[in-house]
């Protein structure tokens, strides 16, 4: 099952919108066949190791990250495919999340003859590895990361000169990976004009799709000539209001950009519709890289899901700096946004990252 996980890992941003999947093919110990899934190859990761098998797959036991499908999709069901081939045992690392499976698949290979469980000393580490797809699919929206790169008084943005990074380049090779593995990112038109940011996915490893770049601008203030314009291959999308110059949609839509409008009282963009718009089109996950404002827009509307906060040796300090989250926060202890799960992540001998999950009804 170690190899199994490891074989999932292989489809890291290949397999979206579905799920990473590995699976082994084994026999008295001894490894018969391997395989994983791409989006872009179709084939699931137990067929494919069935394939690399032929017949020697008669017989032997498979270990698979997930249980295998019982319905028609992109490709016949596995299940099917498992029981043709003659394999005497299924072992997964977790159940299936989709409800069109989700114990469905075990059932049908027990009924067929065939040994099949779920082994829950790996179970969590298979949740893990595809937590985006098992919220997508228990929600049905993307899996939202607020990430930020802060100092140890929490601050984000210096009141003059923001020249410079606040945390290391390994930190900063380390959120790429983090962009990597998401399948859109998010910034406010704020952060656009100061910085000209091109939000890409600086780890030049191949993807199923290309990460969807989201700038919030609430009257389409983005610069025809902004770096994030000018490379739009259709994977821009700006979100906006009604109240928006309806010339300036038709420019930007033009260059290939898509617009939609999420009206939220006070004249600002919702987020929360943009999170159920991702969910229509099958995004798994959104990244927020954002400033104060737009991370106090995202955390008061509950969509955030997890934060991923880099921290550096540094203190800014003063009421003029910026802290992670503006807006009009919580004006009492009790009102606390609170977080479960926290990991500590080390990063360098200095530096650290926070990772903790938003606590919901």
């Amino acid at each position: 099952m170690r190899l199994a996980l490891d074989q999932a890992r292989l489809g890291e941003a290949l397999a979206s919108p579905n799920p990473m999947v590995g699976a082994v093919l084994a026999r008295d110990g001894q490894v018969i066949a391997t395989g994983f899934h791409t989006w872009e190859r179709k084939a699931h990761a137990e067929i494919a190791a069935l394939e690399q098998a032929g017949g020697d797959a008669r017989g032997a036991d498979l270990y698979v990250t997930l249980e295998p499908c019982c319905h028609t999709g992109r490709t016949g069901p596995c299940t099917g495919a498992l029981i043709e081939a003659g394999v005497a045992r299924v072992v997964a690392a977790m159940h299936d999340p989709n409800p069109l499976v989700s114990g469905k698949g075990l059932a049908e290979l027990r009924a067929a003859g065939i040994e099949a469980s779920v082994d829950p000393e790996f179970t969590a580490e298979a949740e893990k590895l595809n937590e985006d797809f098992v919220h997508y699919m228990r929600t049905g929206r993307p899996l939202v990361t607020l990430k930020a790169a802060v100092t140890l008084d929490g601050k984000i943005a210096a009141p003059d000169d923001n020249q410079g990074w606040i945390t290391s380049d390994r930190a900063r090779a380390h959120v790429q990976t983090l962009r990597h593995r998401s399948d859109s990112i998010c910034t406010g038109i704020g952060t656009l004009l100061a910085d000209d940011c091109l939000l890409s996915d600086r780890t030049t490893k191949p993807r199923a799709r290309p990460l969807l770049r989201i700038v919030l601008d609430s009257q389409l203030r983005i610069p025809l000539t902004s770096r994030m314009v000018e490379t739009c291959h259709s994977d821009v999308l700006v979100v906006t209001t009604s109240r928006a110059p309806a010339d300036r949609r038709r420019a930007l839509e033009a260059r290939g950009i898509q617009v939609i409008a999420a009206d939220h009282p006070g004249g600002r963009t919702d987020p929360r519709q943009l999170v159920d718009h991702l969910g229509r089109e099958r995004y798994l996950s959104l990244m927020i890289e954002g400033g104060s404002r737009v991370n106090w827009a995202f955390l008061e509307s509950a969509v955030v899901d997890r934060i991923f906060f880099y921290y550096a040796p540094k203190i800014l300090g003063g009421t003029r700096s910026l802290p992670v989250a503006g807006g009009t926060g919580r004006s009492s202890r009790a009102d606390a946004i609170r977080f479960r799960g926290v990991t500590l992540h080390s990063i360098t001998t200095e530096e650290f990252a926070v990772e903790a999950y938003l606590e919901k009804p």
